[in-house]
């Protein structure tokens, strides 16, 4: 099996710059304001002297002046978005008024995005604490969620009116080349990677990262959802694809070795399953009282606690299906042991 290479080594985009990654490529490189602190987007080629974006990042900084340069020189035709996350989508209106470049997502997401900006059902702040408080989390940490109030509306202002919607398997024409719409779930509900065979590259996106392993999230509108078992089937159709399949995720460097990280992210999840489970052969746990067993850390930064406790809840309820562990609860808190 191949090892992960970086075939670009250290070497990375400066920002507001696009630096080729293969033919008809562009790989750019933008801020975030969190410890992961940046976004991968790419440039394809559409056309003589057209452009598709893929992702859009957030409204930030300087973000929108890099991106002023840019287009200028990579005039949009059409833009693609991954997935509703707000370092993906944060900038697609604003793109769309300057560029005139239509959006193209999965409906899933789309719809997903709407819900979050506009608190629909229990896409809501305070549905999101209900649910970490069943699940233990405490009032200190509640309550700085609950300061952020809604934090997704304020990363995505604006959510463009109309879109194209892109279908699993679906074969999506840029410019010279084809490519395949590869929908991966349990990051999210219906996340668009797309691959072009012509040029054996994949656009992962957020579902195949080459060093931190991808949040898998369960929220309020679906508690009991088994996100974790979604997204290991979900990575398993990449290892399907060449040997030689260069890679280009939202974050990190461009890499091949789709296989090896795949195998590894298994056994990242596995190891992190039966750590879970020894811990609730002691004593029973809740969601929050495990975070420092899953993640080795404590985590107190809101942003931190709220993916957090998503994968938390996410690990519990795919060892709960599997019958490893017990759900009970005690005074409207759910606690688990082996």
């Amino acid at each position: 099996m191949q090892e992960i290479d970086y075939p670009r080594g250290d070497i990375l985009p400066e920002p507001g710059a696009a630096m080729e990654i293969a033919p008809g490529v562009r790989w750019i490189r933008m801020p975030l304001p969190y410890a992961l602190n940046h976004i991968n987007l790419w440039l394809l080629e559409d056309g003589p002297g057209r452009w598709c974006a893929v992702d859009t990042g957030m409204d930030m900084g300087d973000v929108k002046l890099h991106w002023q340069r840019l287009i200028a020189d990579y005039p949009l035709s059409r833009q693609i978005v991954t997935h509703y996350h707000p370092d993906h989508l944060g900038l697609a209106a604003w793109l769309q008024s300057e560029t005139g470049a239509p959006l193209a997502m999965t409906q899933a997401e789309y719809l997903t995005a709407q819900a979050f900006a506009n608190e629909i059902g229990n896409y809501s702040p305070q549905a999101t604490g209900d649910l970490f408080r069943r699940h233990g989390l405490d009032a200190e940490r509640l309550q700085a969620l609950a300061v952020r109030a809604n934090a997704y509306k304020r990363a995505v202002p604006q959510i463009p009116a109309t879109y194209t919607i892109l279908r699993d398997a679906e074969r999506v024409r840029i410019g010279a080349h084809e490519w395949r719409v590869i929908v991966g779930r349990g990051h999210c509900p219906e996340h668009a990677a797309l691959y072009c065979k012509a040029l054996e590259v994949l656009i992962g996106g957020d579902m195949m990262l080459p060093s931190i392993s991808t949040n898998v999230a369960v929220f309020a509108p679906n508690p009991d959802e088994d996100s974790l078992s979604e997204f290991l089937a979900s990575i398993r159709v990449f290892a399907e694809l060449p040997e030689d399949t260069l890679a280009l995720p939202s974050h990190g460097r461009p890499f091949r070795g789709i296989r090896a990280r795949v195998a590894a992210l298994e056994k990242h999840h596995a190891d992190r399953c039966a750590d879970l489970v020894a811990a609730c052969r002691t004593q029973a746990h809740t969601a929050a009282s495990l975070l420092p067993v899953l993640f080795q850390r404590d985590i107190t930064d809101p942003h931190q606690v709220f993916f957090a406790m998503s994968e938390a809840i996410a690990h519990l309820n795919y060892l709960e299906r599997r019958g490893e562990l017990r759900r009970q609860e005690e005074c409207g808190i759910w606690h688990y042991q082996a």
